[in-house]
């Protein structure tokens, strides 16, 4: 329905206390007490980065159930995407993977569907109005423009195709 989720970024937030808090690990004598103290505080910020992921994540897919009767996402191959393009922590941070089983086992219990999308299927390159595919679009491309006169968000165009394939494995 066009509406995107503002993904909070817990683990850029507290990256700074994070990297303060390791700095102060390393400069630690090994088998010392303070050390260990020391490791169980990182270990804490660690855990409280996670914690804050999955409440979010939790009410997000909690909130998603309880409005659509079928789900449709695409199968991405987050694993490469992190080591292959310079944004690893962004994806990391977004807990795609999480996401997904949460939706999935939530949306299973109340007798709804999740539809994964093949990964290879080009939503961000096919016109959501026309059905052109683009063979030429960068990352750098935000907004999607077609030779039909369609302009639209790049991620909005490709959530439209992702819905219209959903909707055909349904049919």
């Amino acid at each position: 329905d066009g509406v995107t989720a503002a993904y909070p970024r817990y683990y850029r937030q507290s990256m700074e206390q994070l990297q303060k808090e390791q700095r102060r690990l390393l400069k630690c004598r090994i088998g010392s007490k303070n050390r260990n103290k020391q490791r169980i505080r990182v270990a804490r910020l660690h855990e409280k980065v996670s914690h804050q992921r999955k409440d979010f994540l939790h009410k997000l897919s909690r909130q998603i159930t309880n409005v659509y009767d079928a789900v449709c996402i695409e199968d991405l191959n987050m694993q490469g995407m992190s080591q292959s393009l310079n944004f690893g922590k962004s994806v990391h941070d977004n807990g795609w993977g999480i996401f997904t089983s949460l939706l999935d086992y939530k949306l299973s219990e109340q007798g709804k569907k999740l539809i994964k999308i093949d990964k290879w299927y080009p939503s961000s390159k096919t016109c959501s109005c026309c059905g052109n595919v683009k063979e030429e679009l960068s990352l750098s491309e935000r907004i999607y423009q077609c030779e039909c006169g369609f302009v639209c968000d790049r991620d909005v165009n490709a959530a439209r195709n992702i819905k219209k394939q959903g909707m055909l494995v349904l049919a």
